[in-house]
């Protein structure tokens, strides 16, 4: 049954973040093309993991 919630945003990396771990890890905030290419990188990651990822959040479920 599809509810008001369907649509709620279970996981997400702002901009403010990824400048955030930038600057922890290459000691300084990222450009706008660095930006863009993170984004794509993020994306791609995501979409070709993402069976991976289901997968290993519903067996955890199914153990619990």
């Amino acid at each position: 049954m599809k509810t008001n919630n369907d649509n709620k945003i279970l996981f997400s990396i702002t901009e403010y973040e990824m400048q955030n771990e930038a600057q922890e890890r290459i000691g300084r905030r990222l450009t706008e093309d660095e930006l863009y290419v993170a984004k794509k990188g993020l994306d791609s990651g995501i979409l070709t993991g993402i069976d991976i990822i289901y997968e290993t959040i519903l067996k955890e479920m199914i153990k619990k």
